[in-house]
């Protein structure tokens, strides 16, 4: 799958870098002008998280840190579609699964 957010679907993207050399005109020179342009990468911020589903099962996600502060995720479950509230999940945690009911009521 490579460098992608499994649900906002950010990947990385391209771009141009450009070198200039001079003093701006509005700062009393005579003009910038361009002395390159070379190709560059822009990578999203991606982040393994495990995160709780509201069938009761834990998995682990690469999301975008954008996802993360929504507070929300899309993924497919059960084979639907489904959004719900991104609930962090800690390794091996028994007192979280007892708690479980609470965050999702069915």
């Amino acid at each position: 799958m490579g460098r992608e957010c499994q649900v906002s679907g950010k990947k990385t993207s391209f771009g141009n870098h450009k070198t200039e050399r001079g003093k701006a005109k509005y700062l009393g020179g005579v003009g910038k002008k361009t002395t390159g342009i070379s190709r560059r990468t822009f990578k999203p911020n991606l982040q393994w998280i495990r995160v709780w589903l509201p069938n009761g099962t834990t998995t682990q996600v690469r999301v975008a840190t954008s996802v993360i502060r929504s507070g929300q995720l899309t993924l497919e479950v059960d084979g639907k579609v489904q959004t719900f509230p991104l609930i962090k999940a800690s390794k091996g945690s028994a007192e979280a699964r007892a708690n479980l009911k609470n965050l999702y009521p069915i």
